[in-house]
């Protein structure tokens, strides 16, 4: 058991076989290496966690059209046990022992591993240069500023790349910026942006007046496949030394399964976003004037 619980948490949402079998490896990275912290994680079946001690796991249904909103109700969850969390995706890992008394993370507001300001990182699709997805995305961000009465220009509205951020309490901020993200979340699904959640969590903080700041988060040496890809091309890392992460992440990622259960799983997803996108209309129509007029 754990004998000594610390101030801050890590978190994360695992929605479906894969994610929750990820989320089991980082459950024992963060028991290995930051032994006295605990895991906070949103799933759909609990259950698989009951025999990781360091693991709070708490029932959650998918609530948007697409999970990656969800991770808000991740956050919440958090803070309403610890003054701070880090969340983290459940395909990360985590490779070196964490520090108990982590400075970034005793700062107010949100501390992200990637951040910058939105109109940079929209920076092709304003200037017409970037592939229609993404000029939309940042059209529907645009818009969802305007609505909030927020200037998009402002340098402190930050687009948070959301795999590994932390949050910490600031008089009530943070709850006013999960309540910002309640009301940003339905319109960018509606909207049809389902991730780059990051634009959502910019415009909630700024909207909330919760800071957001880049850090390097010293003290948390972590494995994410994209990023670990980039090291290694510039050299930063080397595959043979990461090699086990990646083939430990690819044999669950792509374990076989009968083509019945797959049958079975795409009809399954297909029904639970046509039910979902109904819902978002009917939902929607609570606030006709910010969801659906221009």
């Amino acid at each position: 058991m754990i004998q000594v619980e610390t101030k801050f948490c890590f978190c994360s949402l695992a929605l479906g076989k894969k994610y929750r079998s990820l989320a089991l490896l980082l459950a024992r990275d963060i028991a290995k290496y930051s032994p006295n912290t605990y895991f906070v994680i949103l799933t759909d079946k609990p259950t698989d966690f009951t025999q990781q001690e360091n693991v709070l796991a708490f029932k959650h249904r998918q609530k948007g059209v697409k999970c990656y909103h969800d991770k808000r109700f991740v956050i919440a969850k958090a803070l309403s046990l610890y003054n701070s969390c880090i969340f983290m995706d459940a395909d990360m890992r985590i490779l070196a022992p964490v520090p108990q008394n982590i400075k970034w993370i005793q700062e107010p507001g949100i501390t992200a591993r990637g951040c910058e300001i939105m109109t940079k990182k929209h920076a092709k699709a304003i200037t017409g240069n970037a592939k229609e997805r993404l000029r939309r995305e940042f059209k529907v961000t645009q818009n969802a500023a305007d609505k909030l009465n927020l200037e998009i220009e402002n340098p402190n509205i930050k687009f948070v790349y959301e795999y590994l951020f932390a949050v910490t309490k600031d008089s009530g901020r943070e709850i006013e910026f999960l309540k910002q993200w309640d009301k940003i979340a339905p319109y960018f699904e509606l909207n049809g942006v389902y991730d780059a959640e990051g634009n959502a969590i910019g415009l909630a903080a700024a909207k909330a007046s919760l800071p957001v700041r880049w850090s390097e988060m010293e003290g948390i040496s972590f494995f994410k496949d994209r990023t670990e890809l980039i090291r290694i091309k510039k050299g930063q890392s080397k595959m043979h030394e990461m090699s086990i992460y990646f083939e430990e992440q690819r044999m669950i990622e792509h374990a076989k399964g009968s083509i019945l259960e797959k049958v079975i799983l795409k009809i399954s997803k297909n029904i639970r976003y046509l039910y979902s996108v109904l819902h978002l209309k009917v939902f929607a129509l609570s606030n006709f004037d910010f969801y659906y007029r221009s």
